[in-house]
Order: C-alpha cells, then sequence, then structure tokens
C-alpha cells in the first residue's frame, strides 16, 4: 500500500481546517494541490482519506465517445489513457484536452433581458442571490458515507414460464397413433380448463414494473459540487448516473473516476479531453448533451447540474408525472410573456419551458426530436429550446420537491460577455420556435 507522503497530509489536514471554517475556495485551492500530487482526498465522517490517483482513459472528444459500451471499463475501448492531471493553470490556452476551468452543466434556464431573453432579476430573485457570500451556503454533503449509500445486486431475471404445445401437426406424419394420443391429452385438457374457470378465481393483476431512470451529468469543474450532487442522488435515489468530464477541470474528472470506483453499480464515468466551451474548449453543450443521453438506455433520462442538490428523493415524483401525455417534468418551469421576449417563473403544473437544474424527460420522446439542440454551445436558454422541441405536454413540480441549488457556477462563474453572447444567439432560435408554435 503506498504511504501518503507527509507535506500531502499536511495539505490535506489545511484544507479540513478551510473546510471546518466555510473557506470552500481556499478548500478546492487545496484539494488542487494535493490532487497535482498524485492524491485523492475524500471527506469521511471523522476526518478524511487519503488514496493514490488512479489513471482513466481519455477518449480525445465528446463525438469520439461509443454510444454502446458496457460502462466506464467496457472493453475494447481505444481511447488515449490519461492520467487525470489536467489541471486549471491552462485556463487560457483554449485548446481540447487543456483542462480549462469550466463554469456550470445542464441549463438553469436564466437568460438575457428583453429581446435577449430572460431577465435574471425577473425570474428569481433567489438565482440572483446566489451570488452571495458563500459563507451563507448550507453544510455540504461530504459527510455522506458508504453505510447511507448501501447498493444492491440487480434481481436475477425469472425462468420462462409456460409449456410447450402439445401435438403440433408436424410431428404426426406418418404416426396416426401420436395424433389420437394428443387429440385425447387436447380433450382432457379443455375439459378441465373449464372446469377450472369454475372454481379457481382469476390471478390479481400485476403492477407494471417502474421504469428505468438515468441521471446524467455534465462535469466541468467544482469536484466538490460533483462530489455532493453524487453522494445526495446514491443515497437517496435508487437512478443510475452517467457522467461525462470534459477535460478534468480542477481535476473533477479524477473525482468522477473516484465516486465510479467507489459506486460501480450505480456510477459510470466517460472521459473527453475537450474542455467546456463555455471555458476556450470546444465541446459544446447540446453535444454532450446528447451524448450522455445515447449513453443512456434506461426509460426515463433525468437532466441534472452538479450544483443541484437533492434534500430527498426528488427524482421519483418527477417520473410519476411521466404518464399519458407528459413528455418532462421538472422542478422549475417557465412560461413566455406575451411577445415572447420574456419568460417568467410559472406555478407548479403545465408549462411551456423547463430549467436545466432538474428534469425528467422520457428518453424516447427526446430521442425522437433528435437529442438536445445541436448548435446550443451554453447551456443558457438551451433547456427552453429543447423543451418547445418535445412533443406532449411539460409538466413542473416547483415547491414540491425536496432539493436546494448552490452557487449556480453555470451562471456566476462564466464570463459574461459570453454568456450574453451565446444566450442571444440560443434565444433567436428559441423565438423562431415561439413563432412556429
Amino acid at each position: 500500500m503506498n504511504e501518503v507522503p507527509p507535506h500531502v497530509t499536511g495539505l490535506a489536514e489545511q484544507r479540513a481546517k478551510a473546510r471546518a471554517g466555510r473557506d470552500y475556495a481556499g478548500a478546492d485551492a487545496l484539494r488542487d494541490k494535493i490532487e497535482a500530487e498524485g492524491w485523492l482526498v475524500r471527506d469521511t465522517g471523522d476526518g478524511f482519506e487519503l488514496t493514490p490517483r488512479r489513471p482513466f482513459e481519455v477518449w480525445p472528444t465528446v463525438g469520439s465517445v461509443p454510444e454502446h459500451g458496457a460502462g466506464h471499463r467496457a472493453p475494447g475501448r481505444t481511447g488515449t489513457a490519461g492520467s487525470g492531471t489536467a489541471s486549471s493553470d491552462t485556463a487560457d490556452a483554449g485548446t481540447a484536452g487543456s483542462g480549462t476551468a469550466g463554469a456550470g452543466a445542464a441549463g438553469s434556464g436564466a437568460a438575457g433581458s428583453g429581446a435577449a431573453g430572460r431577465d435574471a432579476a425577473s425570474m428569481d430573485a433567489g438565482r440572483v442571490a446566489e451570488a452571495a457570500d458563500p459563507s451563507a451556503r448550507p453544510e455540504r454533503l461530504g459527510g455522506l458515507d458508504a453505510e447511507r449509500v448501501a447498493e444492491t445486486e440487480a434481481a436475477p431475471k425469472p425462468e420462462p414460464g409456460g409449456s410447450e404445445l402439445v401435438g403440433r401437426s408436424d410431428d404426426h406424419e406418418g404416426h396416426p397413433e401420436r395424433t389420437i394420443s394428443s387429440q385425447l391429452l387436447w380433450d382432457a385438457s379443455l375439459a378441465v380448463s373449464r372446469l377450472d374457470e369454475t372454481i379457481t378465481p382469476a390471478e390479481p393483476h400485476k403492477p407494471a414494473a417502474a421504469p428505468t431512470v438515468t441521471v446524467g451529468l455534465i462535469v466541468d469543474g467544482w469536484p466538490d459540487d460533483l462530489r455532493d450532487c453524487v453522494r445526495a442522488l446514491v443515497a437517496r435515489t435508487e437512478a443510475k448516473i452517467i457522467g461525462l468530464d470534459l477535460g478534468n477541470v480542477d481535476g473533477a474528472g479524477a473525482v468522477l473516476e473516484e465516486l465510479a470506483e467507489e459506486f460501480p453499480r450505480r456510477v459510470e464515468a466517460w472521459h473527453v479531453a475537450e474542455a467546456p466551451h463555455w471555458r476556450g474548449g470546444t465541446a459544446e453543450w447540446g453535444e454532450s448533451r446528447t451524448k450522455l443521453l445515447r449513453l443512456d438506455t434506461s426509460d426515463v433520462h433525468v437532466v441534472m447540474e452538479t450544483s443541484t442538490i437533492l434534500d430527498g428523493d426528488a427524482i421519483t415524483p418527477l417520473v410519476k408525472v411521466l404518464t399519458d401525455d407528459v413528455a418532462a417534468a421538472g422542478w422549475k418551469g417557465v412560461n413566455p410573456g406575451a411577445d415572447g421576449h420574456e419568460w417568467h417563473d410559472a406555478e407548479p403544473g403545465e408549462v411551456r419551458g423547463l430549467l436545466g437544474h432538474l428534469f425528467a424527460v422520457r428518453r424516447d420522446a427526446a430521442l425522437a426530436v433528435g437529442g438536445f439542440p445541436e448548435g446550443a454551445r451554453y447551456y443558457r436558454n438551451a433547456d427552453l429550446e429543447f423543451s418547445l422541441t418535445l412533443p406532449g405536454t411539460l409538466v413542473a413540480l416547483d415547491r414540491d420537491l425536496p432539493v436546494h441549488q448552490e452557487r449556480h457556477r453555470g451562471y456566476h462563474d462564466v464570463d459574461p460577455g459570453y454568456r450574453d453572447r451565446e444566450s442571444r444567439r440560443t434565444y433567436d432560435r428559441v423565438l423562431r420556435l415561439l413563432q412556429d408554435t
């Protein structure tokens, strides 16, 4: 077993003190230093644990990730072997695999004001307040441990039932005695069946199997957010999790791999060298989201940001709504104003748009429209564009869900010029969709 160097232990102790003092920025910086030394730090109930940083395979681009593999350990993968060492010190390089500091994953739905889209201030005062002092944030979920997230083995498939047919006509050529015997058996079985019908009550109707569910996460930095998000999902739901790591920003890809090792039946990890477009790389939001959708094999696909944290099972209520003509159900919903240039928070119920903080969509419906918007390089307004393409009804549950959001990285930690430019670009397509519908 590898012995932890004293200076790495010292860094981990400094990080524990920073977390205790709610200095999350300092804790993140210390985590980066620890990972640069080749170690991963994991918070436990009584402190922390240091483990050697394992290498993982990295595919060159989002498009190159195979869509019919057998998980993050799929055989036959030919991606470049990566050591998980990409860091944020090359953030300005703007090249694939630079490990630039990412920001945000699925869309929150906040958009620009006026003709550009939604005004963040009018959408939700709470979203604007997310930029406040991080010391005001609730306790993180680092204390969740393996005891709370015990995994279950998959139930064995039942043996096929029923019996073989008696006296098939192609068995009787040249054997009339078999035909007679079979006819007698058939007549007898009919008589018994008629008798059974009079004395045997009908078997109770077996309920349909619950739909399978997978949560798709774009991993673009902020490893602590990722860890808290995934641990809450594992502890409070039965859903599978697929993470797509873009460029191992801030070591988040290494943490995703760590989580896949810790929860092998729940978490599947894929890594690409492309950094997120919203931080100077080439990996686009729409393409990444569609890749997650196609890697999924479940009935229901859940779009979620790593800054969204479950306080209870917020997934099952969304899945239960997906009946009849309901194609998608989410946490937050919005409706357009009369002129279509501004969107407003909607009351629980039927809505025109779902925000990308958290929503569940029937996978067949999402695939039927070709997945997520191909031209969306950044999340903002792309959640609306996707919503407007879906066939069927959209429903928002809002306050009925046990969930909250930490600092919304995808909005507050992206260059404002880039954010507004890409938001307007996507919103032009949203306006065209509104006009068509």
